[in-house]
């Protein structure tokens, strides 16, 4: 496999392109979903409060030895606030309890889960934020599914824009008011179900498994090459090894225009997941 090719963000950093999504893994199975993706090549784990599974994956580091040292430094680690412990103090508290989960001594991002406007505390939140970054505790700081409205709200109250938004991202979904607002900010933009938690894989009446077909590699491959080609960051979820290496195994092939141009085709009107202006996680 050649490769997974980094992704340069505003602050400076760099993010490996193709990570390892844990959302739904239990805790006492993720520490070997971990070990194999390591195992296998992943350097960028994606994981959070909510899952209840941090602990799990500070056991798969420590085990592969990528919890300290220089292995440490060649991996990125995500974990994200959960949106009950919003707030200067609690996310502060939140961290602490979080970094000792995960058995390291410092994550490369942190991120806000939902923005939760209803109940809006994300500047409070970004203070404790970059307290921990300028104590170097934190590298990177994120959000996810922030609309256009909350990173404007957020940058009026703090100046700042994250480097990362996490987005619920898809052919039939590609939130396209979202991903055009990031670019022209310079916010990195980041899938999560990157392939509809599997529905896309039939999307567009046979669009996407002609394309496979001609490419001789899987559905979900040829989503997943749609979103690198894109410049986007996705974190595609597999408990299994086989299908981990397939979802890493992106940069021996391209989509011709026409292919790229017909996956863009396919967007439509329904997300598969909550909507950021009512949800909360956690």
């Amino acid at each position: 496999m050649a490769g997974v090719p980094d992704i340069s963000l505003s602050d400076g950093s760099r993010i490996p392109q193709v990570g390892l999504g844990v959302l739904r893994v239990d805790d006492g199975e993720v520490g070997g979903v971990v070990e194999s993706a390591i195992a296998l090549g992943y350097r960028h784990i994606d994981t959070a409060a909510g899952y209840g599974n941090e602990g799990g994956v500070g056991r798969g580091l420590k085990a592969s030895g990528y919890d300290s040292g220089p292995a440490r430094r060649s991996l990125w680690l995500t974990t994200k606030l959960r949106d009950s412990e919003q707030g200067y103090d609690s996310a502060l508290r939140a961290f602490d309890r979080q970094i000792g989960l995960l058995g390291t001594d410092y994550v490369d991002m942190y991120m806000i889960h939902w923005p939760t406007p209803f109940d809006w505390r994300a500047d409070q939140v970004w203070k404790a934020f970059t307290r921990l970054r300028d104590e170097g505790r934190v590298r990177t700081l994120g959000v996810c599914n922030f609309l256009p409205e909350h990173l404007e709200r957020l940058h009026a109250q703090t100046g700042e824009y994250p480097a990362v938004d996490q987005i619920e991202l898809h052919p039939t979904w590609q939130q396209r008011d979202v991903t055009d607002f990031c670019r022209r900010k310079g916010i990195a933009v980041e899938a999560y179900s990157p392939i509809a938690r599997g529905a896309d894989l039939d999307a567009g009446d046979g669009v996407i498994t002609a394309i496979a077909a001609a490419h001789g590699v899987s559905p979900a491959q040829v989503i997943l090459r749609w979103h690198v080609e894109n410049g986007t960051i996705v974190i595609p979820k597999s408990v299994h090894a086989d299908r981990q290496r397939e979802n890493l195994d992106l940069f021996g092939f391209s989509l011709s225009q026409a292919e790229h141009a017909a996956i863009d085709g396919l967007d439509g009107p329904t997300r598969a997941g909550h909507d950021p202006m009512t949800y909360a996680y956690a």
